[in-house]
């Protein structure tokens, strides 16, 4: 999938942005502050509703303004159809607009644009809270799968709802609730186990291309409880100490994975610039991935990437991303070494002004 039109209205010091992006490569260069960022924070916000960018929401919206707007024209060569997206936020509640129409779930629009982001913070995902681990396997099972946002959104709801019984000190009613995020939780597990394991053979050859010296890569998956019961019988046998903790401490809902590597084999051995390499192995192989998956490849962005690798490890990116056809958003303060065709295309951004360099 590609973007063939993306439209940005009061998002950060944003007044109002057209433009009409390349297929391939998409390169925005200006100094520091002058909202390269911006532009691929507005892609995420319409892929996922949030910005890649710590911080409120309402800080996306421009500054004496009520609301932000994103808009796009999407492609899907995989279903020959383009699609029209549009995303309106105020400080109050969200807009979501499909092919013109009015929607009311944002993941029916979330559904339609597929994206991965490589940026400074991403060395969470090694490094970080088990969220940015669970986020990134969501992410592929929602696009993916199609009973998995059901699930998560059982899961979610009953969990609520035990946690509830559990503050207000009825655990006993607890049981069928415990029922409904067994059977949920049973069917996220499984999806994430077996996606995990499907990511496995291709993230070795992406470890070997950008951290060779590490040696062979492994993923290692924790449910979040102990496997040795089922997860009903784990909830029921902690009600005691959740009830004392006032939430449910075991499931789906801890669960996390780690990667790990023969002479790396705890992620504290690792170095940030390693812990970056690793990141941005594991995305590329999620994106290879997905496309194998889905027949389509996701819009891959890259903020700031010429500062976040070296000059080796910057090339053999680069050489990856020329070998795919997936559509490449790059911000960066100088040009990067990618050739000139009708297929890539630079922007220049200057004081929240964007334009076609040349």
């Amino acid at each position: 999938m590609r973007l063939v039109r993306l439209g940005i209205d009061d998002l950060r010091a944003f007044s109002r942005v057209e433009l009409s992006p390349a297929p391939r490569f998409n390169l925005f260069v200006g100094a520091n502050g002058a909202g390269k960022t911006s532009v691929l924070e507005a892609i995420h916000v319409l892929s996922t509703g949030r910005s890649f960018r710590s911080g409120a929401r309402d800080a996306l919206i421009r500054r004496g303004e009520s609301s932000f707007r994103v808009f796009a024209e999407v492609r899907d060569e995989a279903r020959q159809r383009n699609s029209r997206l549009g995303l309106e936020r105020s400080t109050k509640s969200w807009e979501a607009r499909l092919d013109g129409e009015a929607i009311p779930s944002l993941s029916q629009l979330f559904m339609q644009l597929a994206v991965l982001c490589f940026e400074p913070s991403s060395h969470q995902l090694i490094g970080g809270a088990a969220e940015h681990r669970r986020r990134f396997v969501d992410w592929a099972l929602f696009h993916v799968e199609p009973n998995f946002l059901p699930a998560w959104r059982r899961y979610q709801r009953a969990l609520k709802q035990r946690n509830a019984l559990l503050r207000a000190q009825q655990a006993e009613e607890c049981g069928p609730w415990e029922i409904e995020l067994a059977t949920s939780g049973e069917i996220i597990t499984e999806q994430r186990r077996a996606w995990l394991a499907s990511l496995e053979p291709a993230l070795q050859a992406a470890t070997q291309r950008f951290l060779p010296e590490l040696g062979p890569a492994r993923i290692q998956f924790s449910s979040g409880w102990n496997e040795r019961s089922g997860l009903l019988e784990a909830f029921a046998a902690g009600r005691s100490r959740d009830a004392v903790l006032g939430h449910t401490a075991v499931g789906p809902h801890r669960a996390d994975w780690s990667l790990s590597f023969e002479q790396a084999p705890h992620r504290e051995m690792l170095s940030r610039g390693q812990e970056k390499l690793a990141v941005l192995a594991c995305l590329l192989t999620q994106a290879e991935r997905f496309s194998i998956q889905t027949g389509r490849w996701p819009v891959l962005l890259f903020d700031d990437l010429a500062s976040e690798l070296d000059a080796e490890h910057l090339e053999r990116t680069l050489d990856w991303l020329s070998a795919i056809p997936a559509q490449v958003w790059i911000t960066g303060t100088a040009p990067l070494p990618i050739a000139a065709s009708g297929e890539n295309r630079m922007f220049h951004v200057e004081h929240a002004q964007v334009a076609v360099a040349g």
